[in-house]
């Protein structure tokens, strides 16, 4: 009897005249986690697409269990045992943990109306909260969930479809570390129960912790298959990206202006969310903000732009004193913000990759009384912005941004914000979600805005990313500064400590 769940072989797929997967095989051992692996835009959300039912393949098998598939849906694929939790969860926030478990096949009373039965319904999801180990009442609404219980919520869901296969597309992205622990547990107590899993990740610790092999992909290809026994982290990257990485932070000239300040606070408070924040960014400098979740960062984030307000202190852009509660005021003054959330708030998903990189400039673009804008001007700044950050796309003008792989769509939000020439740069975890390849590309498009004279505050929930990148380091708790560390005196156990003060 064979030991392989699922067999692929000879995959192909092409979008609009490109060929995206070029004979894709692999297989999945029954009880073991596979790593799918490779840079954004390789082909891994292609290839669990096509197994998800969410694409057709142009040619190629799929086998589970020995019998050929075609799954036509995500239902189909589901009937079979196939269950996929994406990166952003399918979950509806207004319906309670029980509705959204059992959504597509709630129990019902016996008789001739199909009346849901709530008994039933009840028993069930509670067995099936308790297999992920997740404590909370059914009926609490998923909307109260923090991210970390919205994801086992997905597992049990996936559970009680009695899935054979499940597959994990960058489950840890929004997860604090004691939530990532918590899910690595259940995936290693799924695997023991024979249950088969693909794991897709860009945190290639992780990988080589939880998976038994890898598959990683380039251009559409498989580069290599083999046991993680028998590879390391820099021969994976190697495979990723076609070469070696020996510094994954690239070096820059230092550039910082010391004399001026480009954004200045003093004592920006806020009850509840921030409180006595001060400090000066100058040009050419990269201040990083490190601290745990619900530390206040974002918040502070959003406040300096505009988006929320504050009830003390000043915020003061090249010596001006910037209005509160205004992100038109704030992009004026040369403030850009890339939000962590790039999917709900950095881009327009069904408008092209065009559209979005010139959103936030039109203003400037438009001419005339009438406020007229020339297409094929605006067309060209796109698509020179689009080049000059490495989108990678057949056509700016017709693909839509919902079409890219995660590295790509950040790419564009970083685009349409340089077209406005910014002089104050916040990026929000600027790199979330993205494979090492495309972290390297917007390391150096960081430092090329120092280098020009800007001036960055960079978010990051990677202590050795900001390490890397940061001339200085704030450490918020609380809502409060709890410590300021110059490049000299970096390191990473002082920096978690200032986290963890209390």
């Amino acid at each position: 009897m064979s030991d392989v769940l699922l067999s692929v072989r000879n995959l192909n797929k092409g979008f609009f005249g490109v060929q995206v997967l070029k004979d894709v095989s692999f297989d999945v051992q029954k009880g073991h986690v596979l790593g799918l692996l490779g840079e954004n835009g390789s082909g891994k959300s292609t290839t669990m697409n096509l197994v998800g039912g969410i694409l057709q393949r142009d040619s190629g098998t799929i086998e589970l269990a020995g019998a050929g598939i075609a799954p036509q849906n995500a239902r189909d694929a589901q009937a079979l045992g196939i269950a996929f939790i994406h990166q952003e969860l399918s979950l509806f926030q207004n319906l309670s943990v029980e509705e959204n478990i059992f959504l597509d096949h709630f129990p019902l009373r016996a008789g001739p109306l199909p009346l849901i039965d709530r008994r039933a319904l009840r028993r069930k999801a509670t067995e099936a909260l308790a297999l992920v180990g997740l404590e909370t009442a059914p009926s609490t609404p998923v909307s109260r969930l923090p991210q970390g219980e919205r994801q086992l919520v997905e597992i049990a869901k996936a559970l009680t479809r009695e899935a054979k296969l499940i597959i994990f597309d960058e489950p840890t992205t929004s997860l604090t570390a004691p939530e990532s622990k918590r899910l690595f547990e259940i995936i290693e107590r799924l695997r023991s129960q024979g249950m088969s899993i693909i794991y897709i990740s860009h945190i290639l610790g992780d990988v080589m912790r939880l998976c038994d092999d890898i598959v990683v992909l380039r251009d559409g290809q498989v580069i290599a298959t083999e046991p993680v026994a028998q590879t390391s982290i820099e021969r994976i990257v190697s495979q990723m990206v076609g070469r070696s990485i020996d510094n994954l932070f690239p070096e820059r000239d230092k550039h910082c202006d010391a004399s001026r300040s480009a954004l200045s606070l003093r004592g920006v408070s806020q009850p509840g969310i921030v409180r006595d924040i001060s400090f000066d960014l100058h040009p050419g400098e990269v201040l990083g903000i490190s601290g745990l979740m619900g530390s206040g960062r974002s918040e502070l984030a959003r406040i300096i732009f505009g988006l929320d307000p504050y009830a003390a202190g000043e915020i003061s852009v090249n010596g001006r004193r910037l209005r509160a509660g205004s992100p038109r005021t704030a992009m004026d003054a040369g403030i850009a913000f890339l939000t962590e959330d790039r999917r709900g708030e950095g881009l327009v998903m069904e408008a092209s990759i065009a559209e979005n990189i010139l959103l936030p400039s039109l203003p400037k673009q438009a001419s005339g009384f009438m406020s007229y804008l020339k297409p094929a001007h605006v067309t060209a700044l796109a698509r020179e912005m689009s080049e000059k950050v490495h989108v990678r796309a057949a056509s700016i003008d017709r693909t839509a941004v919902r079409a890219l792989s995660g590295g790509n769509q950040q790419k564009v939000v970083i685009g349409k914000w340089l077209l406005t020439a910014p002089q104050v740069f916040i990026l929000d975890e600027p790199t979330r979600g993205i494979d090492v390849g495309a972290k390297y590309e917007v390391y150096k498009i960081i430092n090329q805005l120092v280098a020009n004279g800007a001036a960055v505050l960079m978010i990051s929930s990677e202590i050795e990313e900001l390490i890397g990148m940061a001339d200085r380091i704030m450490v918020m708790s609380r809502g409060e500064p709890r410590g300021f560390f110059d490049r000299e005196n970096f390191d990473r156990e002082a920096l978690m400590r200032a986290a963890l003060w209390d």
